[in-house]
């Protein structure tokens, strides 16, 4: 009964707080999606090369880290409404901008709008941490399981609508492939506005004055640092797998002669991994802990590894389940170290530090898409897969470090 009195001033508004974030989670899952689905397209379209088109990715990427400060410190400063609710405004600004060069034809333009349109990737990204603010210690996982999970629903309908946002923007007089920006704008300007209308009172605010959670598992301060690291490095190198294999999965599906149709499915596949299983995997967290869920995140991206470096040419069946261990072990390697975070760092400090760590896994993203090209075309696909599968097994001594110093 201690337990429960003790929950009872952030168990009502910890119901609301997941609603309106899972709300804004599904609108801000359209409009990353929706951008992500036509962005090199219509940089290649734009620039009449692909060559320069990847350099839309990496400002996104360096846009989106930058953004990650910014929406930490706000939150920590003033709380995680005006911090998240700036962070997808500025999404919406990008959208804007990314539309009115393709109307104007600037290339410059749309490499400045793709910069700040990286802020809503980051403020997706951000929000799970509001959703364990106020979770009791055991079901902090699952309160970040629900919000990422609402991310699917929105990613799943954003591409989907790339066709119809592509006529209406058609008939507006604006070029086809900036419609989904049409979308991504809407959907990231409603998602701000859900966030300073209804989420009220602000998780991270109350967290620091409510009652604190009974947490008998409370590092003492000389354990922060290494559970920070620790969080931080499960996070990062499941992310360095990730995107590397995952970025070079249709490149080399295409020199086998599949097409677009077949690497689509393929990435769908991926992508509905990722997210998904999020439900299941914050239950994990919770009832066997981090280390054992952060070892099950390492054995399923080695088995990715393993399955996408002896894939057959022909095999697309192979490939689609590479890439979903793949998702699979991203999944579960972000959930852990999103918990060993929340778990680790106090309310007063909390958001600027989720946010110094989510400039770590940008720039881990970044340097697993660079890298990848220059592996395979050196080594082969075989040895990138192979090489990131072994990479993700440092996460076990990782998160058994991190265990032994609490």
């Amino acid at each position: 009964m201690p337990a429960r009195t003790a929950d009872l001033p952030r168990l009502q508004p910890q119901r609301r707080v997941l609603i309106v974030l899972v709300a804004a989670q599904v609108l801000s899952g359209a409009g990353l999606a929706a951008g992500v689905t036509v962005g090199a397209l219509l940089a290649q379209d734009m620039l009449g090369s692909t060559s320069l088109a990847g350099l839309l990715s990496a400002l996104s990427t360096v846009g989106s880290a930058l953004a990650a400060v910014a929406v930490g410190r706000i939150s920590d400063a003033r709380g995680r409404r005006p911090g998240l609710a700036a962070g997808y405004l500025a999404g919406a600004v990008g959208s804007a901008g990314v539309i009115a060069a393709a109307v104007t034809g600037e290339p410059v333009l749309l490499f400045a709008a793709m910069f700040v349109y990286g802020a809503g990737t980051a403020t997706n990204l951000q929000a799970r941490y509001a959703g364990a603010d106020l979770a009791a210690p055991a079901h902090r996982a699952r309160a970040v399981s629900t919000v990422l999970v609402a991310t699917t629903l929105g990613g799943v309908a954003g591409p989907n609508l790339a066709a119809p946002t592509g006529d209406l923007a058609h008939t507006l007089g604006i070029p086809y492939l900036a419609g989904p920006f049409l979308l991504a704008g809407a959907a990231y300007a409603l998602a701000a506005l859900i966030l300073i209308v209804w989420l009220r009172p602000d998780p991270l605010l109350l967290s620091r004055t409510a009652p604190p959670h009974p947490e008998p598992d409370r590092p003492h301060p000389e354990a922060h640092r290494s559970g920070v690291l620790a969080g931080t490095l499960v996070m990062v190198f499941t992310q360095i797998v990730m995107v590397a294999i995952m970025t070079m999965t249709p490149v080399h599906m295409h020199g086998h002669g599949h097409g677009a149709a077949a690497s689509g499915l393929v990435i769908a596949i991926h992508i509905g991994a990722m997210y998904l299983p999020s439900p299941v995997t914050g239950w994990l967290v919770d009832r066997y802990g981090r280390l054992v869920v952060a070892s099950a995140s390492a054995l399923a991206l080695l088995a990715a590894g393993i399955v996408a470096a002896i894939a057959p040419g022909e095999s697309v069946t192979l490939y689609a389940v590479a890439l979903a261990l793949l998702g699979l072990g991203w999944n579960l390697g972000l959930v852990t170290g999103t918990a060993i975070i929340t778990d680790t760092v106090p309310p007063a400090t909390r958001a600027r530090t989720q946010g110094l760590v989510d400039v770590a896994i940008a720039i881990a993203g970044a340097t697993g898409g660079m890298a990848s090209g220059l592996v395979t075309a050196t080594a082969g696909y075989p040895a990138l897969a192979l090489g990131g599968g072994i990479l993700a097994l440092a996460i076990v001594p990782t998160v058994a470090a991190a265990a032994r110093a609490r």
